[in-house]
């Protein structure tokens, strides 16, 4: 199953658009997140050849401005599912709905297409306020893998969410924003370890993980390190 990075902070090609946030297209049919620029989500997908024709649905992974801001020019332009937590605000769902959205809030993991789950709602927090988030899981030969948005509930936390959901899976690999930018070096290292305790094969930190986040993770996994750019497909 592949993983299409379209939109990130940085790029293997100058061409294509990069800023804050994320999306990932997996398997050319489910879109989580959307980064924070409709038209640059757009022209990305369009320079990458992405079928729009074929993406069934979309995860957004929590209710902020660079998570959510390519949504709404996609719904412009197809009549398309959106997964929400439960407790993302009323705003968000009623402009979703406004759009000709259908949207499904989330509270437990569900399987939205084959292969494909969603954890559901997780609880988190953001500047002091209760901050609900839900991870994509895919699940292939080589395992599990799983894409966090901003992991703010905290990424091993997430991890263990989805290890209950999956207690005979390995955790073949996992990707996006691990909210790790504000950390210092020892806190970061313990992640890394701890990621690797639970037995993630592969990480690829990005986004708000930091780039500090980023270097101790590759010094960590060296040849399993994944890294994130917008353009890079990864299989799993």
């Amino acid at each position: 199953m592949k993983i299409k990075i379209l939109f990130d902070r940085t790029s293997e090609n100058k061409k294509l658009h990069t800023g804050w946030g994320v999306s990932f297209l997996v398997d050319n049919r489910i879109l989580f997140d959307t980064g924070e620029n409709g038209s640059w989500l757009m022209e990305n997908m369009k320079s990458l050849k992405v079928d729009i024709g074929k993406i069934e649905a979309v995860v957004i992974s929590h209710d902020h401005w660079d998570h959510q801001g390519g949504l709404w020019e996609l719904l412009k332009k197809k009549h398309l599912t959106v997964y929400a937590c439960l407790n993302f605000s009323a705003e968000f769902k009623e402009k979703v709905k406004k759009l000709k959205g259908d949207i499904i809030e989330t509270k437990k993991n569900i399987e939205i297409s084959k292969g494909i789950f969603i954890t559901g709602e997780i609880a988190g927090e953001y500047k002091d306020e209760y901050m609900p988030e839900q991870a994509l899981v895919t699940k292939t030969d080589k395992g599990i893998s799983v894409i966090t948005g901003c992991a703010h509930p905290g990424i091993i936390k997430m991890l263990n969410t989805v290890k209950r959901n999956f207690p005979n899976d390995d955790i073949y690999a996992v990707l996006g924003g691990f909210h790790l930018m504000d950390k210092d070096k020892i806190f970061v290292e313990i992640i890394a370890d701890e990621l690797n305790k639970i037995g993630v094969k592969k990480a690829g930190a990005t986004h708000c993980s930091g780039p500090r986040a980023e270097e101790i993770f590759k010094l960590k996994y060296k040849k399993d390190f994944l890294p994130v750019k917008v353009g890079k497909e990864i299989q799993v």
